[in-house]
């Protein structure tokens, strides 16, 4: 690792699996101090001690203001300072079409997907005003600006995010803190099974299937991973990207720009057979 993040402190929330894990790791390989904020106690206290002394687990629903108040005490109590929020965790309780919704899982994804963005943000900025610079990361999705790629709440919710980050990105531009977006596309991850209603051991054990179905959809013909989207995660808490704020970094394999040869192809032949009929 080139150690890019080398002194800085960073909070991932999710961190306990998918996305969240996978960037942490490179966060730690970096050189970055990591707060693993996430809801399982287990599985983040086994991470933290996996990865020793740069990391340290806190528990945190973020759903739960006084959690997430309580994260941002953390960092400072462990490590003096705070460079970089990941706003990360997200799911989706919701159902796909808007007849099956409910109150009660509307209200918990709009905090879970929104409230949780704004609220990490709002009790980040004093301590990364007082240092005089830090930077924010809310993961979106490109279910916020195309439909199709996820249930209703969910994609409206990253739409929300994807606006937060470019509102934000200019009211804290006079703190020096900046604020930027990754939209991931299809990444292999558990959230996928769990959307479509699967078990716990079944979301795990279909895993790499679904994965590999819906990366199909991709140009590049795969799922990203984790790991691809902590890649992009690193540039934007680093130096290297000083002079951006205010942008969604799409990582998505190609499924957002359009069509390829191959699919236009296919769909010349079915329209010239139709033709032929």
């Amino acid at each position: 690792m080139s150690g890019r993040l080398q002194g800085k402190v960073v909070i991932v929330t999710g961190a306990t699996s998918g996305i969240g894990e996978g960037t942490a790791r490179l966060f730690v390989g970096e050189g970055a101090r990591v707060v693993l904020a996430g809801r399982s106690e287990e599985k983040g206290q086994a991470l933290a001690a996996e990865l020793g002394e740069a990391a340290t687990f806190c528990r945190t629903d973020v759903t739960n203001e006084a959690d997430i108040v309580g994260m941002i005490g953390h960092a400072q109590t462990h490590f003096g300072r705070l460079d970089c929020l990941f706003n990360n965790a997200g799911a989706s309780t919701s159902s796909f079409g808007v007849e099956g919704l409910t109150e009660d899982a509307v209200l918990y994804d709009l905090k879970l997907l929104i409230a949780s963005v704004l609220l990490g943000v709002k009790h980040a900025v004093p301590l990364m005003r007082r240092q005089g610079s830090g930077c924010v990361i809310n993961n979106a999705s490109i279910a916020g600006f195309a439909s199709g790629y996820g249930p209703v709440v969910y994609s409206g919710a990253k739409a929300a995010v994807l606006q937060i980050t470019r509102s934000l990105a200019m009211e804290l531009a006079k703190d020096n803190i900046r604020v930027n977006a990754i939209s991931p596309g299809v990444i292999q991850t558990p959230i996928f099974g769990r959307v479509m209603g699967f078990e716990e051991e079944r979301t795990q054990r279909t895993l790499d299937e679904v994965g590999s179905w819906l990366g199909s959809f991709a140009p590049l013909q795969r799922a990203g991973t984790p790991v691809e989207i902590g890649k992009a995660a690193v540039f934007l808490a680093s130096d290297d990207s000083s002079y951006i704020t205010g942008e969604n970094l799409v990582v998505d394999g190609g499924m957002t720009v359009g069509l390829t040869w191959d699919d236009v192809g296919h769909r010349i032949n079915k329209l010239a057979a139709v033709g032929k009929a």
